[in-house]
């Protein structure tokens, strides 16, 4: 028999003082059998809110059905998602980064008042991913995270098409290169399914993440969210976990420093998303593990920007999924000394035994030419900068491949809001060779640190890309590109340099000397810094002020337990 910590379990036979609870079990469909079983968690983020996870509630399903199958006695039970792209350039989306917080605060209450012996939880967006594996962190029993899966790609005119086309497609009709016809066209058809936003934005940035920390099975990050792969993804999940139940393995014997160092050094190579530090941040902070921005940059140092991969590449992540997805990647990493292979992982064995009989990828570029080799990296260390400066003493995170150029300096034009920002760009207010400056935005202020996808996508659609640079302390959403600063720490709202900025102020980006730059003499910063009141709360009651009150900065992940 499987050994138990449940709050009831072992006393099925010895005593009667848990009959209450197994009363209660049993009109659920507890047998007499089950309460001899290890109980698991099945906690899937299911819901019509977004294609992302509209079809989670299948893969909830396949999970049980692996753990009832391996002797186990799962317990299923939902959590909340919301969309960041329905709420995107929206008041709604200062609730997106929250809702992280609210995700791991519920699995963890479920998990931790029902005395629940495991837990797989399924999810399939930006926020209900890192929030799972928090969740699984804090409490620590055997656990696995199951990737709900990539969406296929729209297609318009012959080209691939995903959520981030409808962004940039709206710039363009502002800027008269499109038509309203085509606009819609391109809306009608960029989402054709479910699934996790196509490109290497946040949720398939993550699912490579949490596979390269060794929380998710082999190939999970990697594979379409309609697929029969998928449902034995969920099926194996659910097996697995019970074997971990048996051999004692808990996510904290998983999610070690080196585990992190793994799964760092993989978002680089992917070129992944910036929201990447903000959330491994957070769940190194809950699995007790020592990690900071400056892990971002001594790594980033010696692994290259491998993959062209959407926003800034060609290639969407169904295609990566095709030449065989992130195990050969691994197994190249490995080879070259750049990942710890002796990690353990939830199969139960290493990093290293999971990718050991990876096939490789067809060579470059005659075979594909979406991984390049070592010898021909897009980029020679990380596209992930870490900058510092006097307007950014804590930090601040810019996402720079090296096509946007490597240094901007510029004329500040100064946005008190995300919406304000948008109305200058497509209004024609925003010109070459400014920064654009979107400030009381972070997680204090927003409050909830919006993304900016909605700015940035304008900026391309109107053709500034290479013509403009943004700074904010706000963040960006997994598909901005272009010369993108954001992360800005210590944030407007509590008194960073960013809400000192005034219309016309010099602001230099060095990506080279990792450098932001506000221009001004340090007596005319000082007399701005006294002038300085703090502002009053945009929110008094409910839960965003009630994360403003309690969150972190965000070069600390923006956290809400940090005490």
């Amino acid at each position: 028999m499987i050994s138990c910590n449940r709050n009831f379990s072992s006393v099925v036979v010895d005593g009667d003082d848990r009959a209450p609870s197994r009363s209660m079990l049993r009109a659920v469909g507890f047998e007499d059998e089950d309460f001899q079983k290890p109980q698991v968690g099945v906690c899937s983020a299911w819901s019509m809110v977004t294609p992302c996870n509209s079809h989670l509630d299948e893969l909830g399903k396949a999970t049980v059905e692996g753990v009832d199958k391996s002797g186990g006695k799962a317990v299923p039970f939902g959590t909340i998602t919301v969309s960041d792209g329905i709420s995107m350039g929206t008041p709604g989306m200062r609730y997106s980064l929250v809702s992280r917080e609210v995700i791991a605060d519920s699995i963890e209450t479920v998990v931790g008042a029902e005395g629940m012996d495991g837990l797989v939880a399924v999810g399939g967006c930006d926020k209900n991913m890192p929030a799972c594996v928090m969740a699984l962190a804090r409490m620590n029993r055997p656990g696995i995270f199951v990737y709900g899966g990539t969406i296929l790609p729209g297609i318009h005119n012959e080209k691939n098409l995903d959520i981030v086309s409808v962004f940039e497609a709206v710039g363009s009709h502002a800027s008269g290169k499109i038509d309203r016809d085509e606009l819609v066209e391109i809306e009608k058809k960029a989402i054709p399914g479910p699934g996790s936003c196509g490109g290497m934005y946040t949720a398939n940035t993550m699912s490579s993440a949490i596979e390269a920390l060794g929380m998710s099975l082999p190939d999970s990050s990697a594979q379409l969210a309609v697929s029969e792969d998928k449902i034995r993804d969920a099926q194996e999940a659910g097996a697995a976990v019970v074997n971990l139940i048996k051999k004692d393995i808990k996510p904290r014997d998983i999610m070690t420093r080196e585990a992190f160092e793994n799964a760092i050094t993989v978002v680089i190579t992917l070129g992944g998303s910036t929201n990447a530090v903000l959330h491994l941040l957070a769940m190194a902070h809950a699995a007790n593990v020592p990690l900071e921005l400056n892990d971002f940059t001594e790594i980033g140092k010696r692994v290259p920007v491998l993959c062209d991969l959407k926003p800034s590449g060609k290639y969407n992540m169904s295609h990566f999924v095709r030449i065989g997805g992130l195990r050969p990647l691994l197994k190249t990493l490995l080879k070259e000394g750049l990942l710890h292979g002796d990690c353990m992982t939830v199969t139960g064995n290493t990093l290293a035994e999971n990718v050991k009989n990876a096939e490789p990828y067809a060579p470059y570029p005659s075979g594909q030419d979406l991984v390049r080799p070592f010898s021909n990296p897009i980029k020679d260390d990380s596209h992930l900068r870490i900058l510092y400066g006097n307007l950014a003493t804590e930090g601040a995170v810019a996402k720079i491949t090296g096509k946007e150029g490597l240094k901007f300096s510029g004329k500040a034009i100064v946005f008190e809001s995300e919406e304000a920002s948008l109305v200058g760009i497509l209004d024609g207010i925003v010109e070459a060779g400014h920064v654009i400056v979107i400030r009381n935005e972070g997680p204090v202020g927003g409050p909830g640190m919006r993304e900016m996808l909605s700015p940035t996508s304008a900026i391309m659609g109107k053709g500034l890309g290479k013509e403009v640079a943004l700074i904010t302390d706000g963040r960006f959403s997994g598909g901005s590109h272009g010369f993108v600063v954001g992360h800005v720490t210590p944030e407007a709202a509590v008194g960073g340099l960013i809400g000192l900025i005034e219309n016309g102020d010099p602001i230099t980006i060095d990506a080279e000397k990792n450098e932001l730059i506000l221009g001004l003499p340090e007596q005319e910063i000082k007399h701005r810094r006294d002038s300085w009141r703090r502002p009053e709360p945009k929110e008094n009651r409910g839960v965003l002020a009630k994360y403003a009150r309690l969150v972190s900065s965000a070069s600390t992940g923006a956290i809400t337990d940090g005490f």
